[in-house]
């Protein structure tokens, strides 16, 4: 399968190191696959017979630009580009944009629309329309994948879809934040403010040094509320949230939480009501009894409550550039699986 990545920030060069490190694992199990083009805003560095991913994320990580490399191409139409090589597969590795997707929706329904499957980490052309990209991708026969978007390493979106197929998921839980979770198990341990918890987070390159999308609850808003599109086949917006992040606790709160054996968790819940769904994100005082008690540091966590298949807990998954890139790469296999019938 011939692949081309669009994006080259954190996730794009984890993206491409995560190839070179799976190169034999990839080859031991049959599994094809060659990126042909990495591009950026400015041009795009192509071969038709494969990059060497070792060289080139062995220049990115030397503080080299990809407009440095010596086959870089400057002022491209990478659409057209991607077109003439012959690209199955692309990889948006984009900057989100929660306003209007772009430039992520653009890509993708250029891209689906001409049959070539799309594996996103940008969550805004899924956030602002799920349901026509999905549309797009079947018109077309072409896969689109959104396992990046909502947890990376935890398969929040495979758990939903594929192992409670033909149940009628009624209710979604989610601990999607490992930045705030973090914070919070950090104030109950350390017994220190929450500025001091974000700076320390910050410290271990956890949290952002502008941390507003994570402590304010918008990350995990953005998450539940795709989680709730897909699976739900709800058809909400953002603005349709009601939305709670962590910047208000206190340590005493936590401390007094902890007296009566309960915790905090930052959790959005997606619940059916009738032919409504609502869609909130809150902090929430739970004890031992809680499948997200134990859900500690940065991990995640997702519930799903089904009419047939009963409840399905997913818990953990690594947090970090190189997971969030193995989100992106599981999805590939999975397509490159099911194209070449090779699921189980």
């Amino acid at each position: 399968m011939r692949l081309a990545l669009i994006g080259v920030g954190n996730v794009g060069k984890a993206f491409i190191k995560l190839l070179a490190m799976k190169k034999n694992f990839l080859l031991l199990n049959n599994i094809e696959l060659e990126l042909c083009l990495v591009a950026n805003s400015k041009g795009a560095v192509y071969s038709q017979f494969g990059i060497d991913c070792n060289n080139l994320i062995g220049e990115l990580e030397n503080g080299q630009l990809l407009e440095n490399n010596i086959e870089f191409k400057k002022d491209v139409d990478v659409i057209d580009l991607i077109k003439a090589c012959g690209i199955e597969t692309v990889i948006l590795a984009t900057p989100t944009n929660k306003n209007n997707g772009e430039p992520g929706i653009t890509y993708i329904k250029k891209f689906l629309s001409y049959g070539i499957n799309v594996v996103t980490a940008d969550k805004g052309p899924v956030l602002i329309d799920y349901h026509g990209l999905a549309e797009i991708a079947k018109r077309n026969k072409a896969r689109l994948g959104i396992g990046c978007t909502t947890g990376g390493a935890l398969p929040s979106i495979n758990g939903g879809i594929i192992e409670l197929a033909g149940s009628d998921v009624y209710k979604i839980e989610g601990v999607l934040n490992g930045t705030t979770n973090f914070i919070l198990k950090e104030m109950e341990d350390k017994i220190v403010s929450y500025e001091e918890a974000l700076k320390t987070a910050q410290l271990l390159g956890i949290a952002e040094s502008n941390p507003t999308l994570d402590v304010e609850g918008f990350d995990t808003a953005t998450k539940i509320l795709i989680l709730s599109n897909v699976i739900m086949k709800s058809n909400k917006k953002i603005e349709d949230i009601s939305i709670q992040g962590i910047t208000d606790i206190t340590v005493e709160k936590i401390q007094k939480a902890k007296e009566e054996g309960k915790r905090y968790k930052l959790i959005g819940t997606a619940e059916k009501t009738g032919d409504d769904v609502n869609i909130s994100v809150k902090l929430e005082k739970i004890n031992f009894l809680s499948d997200f008690y134990n859900v500690e540091g940065k991990n995640k966590a997702v519930k799903y409550y089904s009419d047939t298949l009963g409840e399905l807990t997913i818990v953990g998954g690594a947090s970090g550039t190189i997971p969030a890139a193995a989100s992106l790469l599981r999805d590939i296999i999975n397509i490159y699986r099911n194209n070449n019938n090779e699921w189980y």
